[in-house]
């Protein structure tokens, strides 16, 4: 239930508005205070009325009354709410809040918020196709907010295609799971160890030279966060990084395979959880030349030899009280290939990103993941920051765990 939770509905517009007054009696009778803010257009398609009737709080569209002056403090209504719903959301209004536009009270409010922010885009089918529209989409998910996507229909223009706006019952749904995740407290891994590798690993090739890869180690160190957050006693073993070191996390740097190898078997046996999300490299010299290798001699053959796989290390000697979550980055035959590496590796968790998904992989604030469970059950999530991303991961960790 939503007893006691502030929620913020700020109406676009569009001709889905006329949904919200669906979705705001469900909300309250779920025990939620509601308040709304329309933009001016808005109340062409429902009315102010309407909406302070069901919500039993005055609407707000203006920054001041035209009768008395007075003002309605967009600060206050953004630190009032828990959470900001923005649906339905139209393409001017999100590409304003991409943007940074400010020109009505909704788009000051949201400027202003601190609190978590949805957005329910719906407009017609070739304005939500237009690649500003998903331009500005993927900006907003940079910034961590939740968009809940359009579906497939058919629209008021006549044409059928993705663009409607989701439907109030599945909004109020994705609402209510939202707060449920949010009962995860401080307290939920309480007493737990949790293991974590992350970021790339550097084999040498001579002494300024090496084999690597472009893993920054952001995701790793977001679900060291995320474990922090949770209450668990959290070890980061990670590669060479530029990241800030966090209070309160065990933080190792290693450089090597073989490093890293070494650290994890030193901390397996006391880790309740285990997330192997490094990007180790799976080849190193089989020798390393101790002079700089001149560019001038002759013809240069590296030979190669596998590193230490510490995945499957890990997953032979694990015992049944211990989670084991890996992770896959693939760019063919992508859930085959993850589902084999989870079932060969004895995983309980694998974690699936594809090259192919724009804004996922190295180097980036953003992932775009898909997890797969023993049970071959395939969750698949949109593209989020990595910190949002971090809690998808624990939330489906600490479903197993109960």
């Amino acid at each position: 239930m939503l007893k006691g939770k502030n929620i913020l509905l700020g109406i676009t517009g569009g001709i889905a508005s006329y949904k919200i007054a669906t979705l705001t009696r469900l909300l309250k009778k779920s025990g939620a205070n509601i308040k709304v803010v329309m933009t001016p257009a808005a109340k062409e398609f429902i009315t102010p009325l309407t909406l302070s009737t069901l919500s039993e709080n005055p609407v707000y569209s203006e920054f001041a009354s035209r009768q008395t002056g007075e003002w309605n403090s967009h600060i206050e209504l953004g630190l009032w709410a828990d959470i900001f719903v923005v649906a339905p959301a139209t393409a001017n209004t999100i590409a304003k809040m991409a943007n940074g536009v400010c020109d009505n009270l909704l788009l000051a409010t949201y400027l202003s918020a601190k609190c978590p922010i949805f957005i329910a885009p719906a407009m017609d089918l070739d304005m939500f196709k237009h690649p500003t529209t998903g331009k500005n989409i993927n900006t907003l998910k940079t910034f961590g907010y939740t968009i809940i996507d359009a579906v497939e229909g058919e629209l008021a223009s006549g044409l059928v295609g993705k663009g409607r706006m989701e439907e109030p019952e599945k909004i109020a749904e994705i609402i209510h799971s939202f707060f449920q995740s949010r009962k995860l407290s401080g307290q939920v891994l309480k007493g737990k160890k949790v293991l974590i590798t992350a970021g790339p690993t550097h084999e040498q090739i001579d002494p300024v030279r090496f084999i690597g890869n472009n893993s920054s180690g952001k995701m790793g160190l977001e679900l060291a966060k995320q474990a922090k957050n949770l209450g668990a006693e959290v070890t980061l073993i990670i590669g060479p990084n530029k990241l800030e070191t966090v209070d309160d996390i065990n933080w190792m740097n290693v450089k090597t395979a073989d490093e890293m190898y070494t650290q994890v078997h030193k901390n397996i046996k006391k880790a309740d959880i285990i997330i192997m999300s490094a990007a180790v490299a799976d080849f190193k010299p089989k020798s390393i030349s101790k002079q700089k290798i001149k560019k001038s001699d002759a013809v240069l053959h590296i030979e190669l030899e596998p590193t230490k796989d510490i995945l499957k290390s890990v997953g032979e000697i694990k015992t049944n009280k211990q989670l084991l979550v890996g992770f896959a980055l693939e760019s063919n035959n992508e859930l085959k290939n993850a589902t084999e590496k989870l079932k060969t590796k004895n995983l309980d968790l694998i974690i699936l990103n594809s090259l192919n998904n724009k804004g996922a992989g190295f180097e980036v604030d953003t992932n775009r993941i898909t997890i797969i469970d023993k049970k071959n059950k395939v969750d698949n999530f949109e593209l989020k920051s990595k910190s949002e991303v971090a809690k998808d991961i624990f939330n489906k960790i600490v479903s197993l765990l109960k």
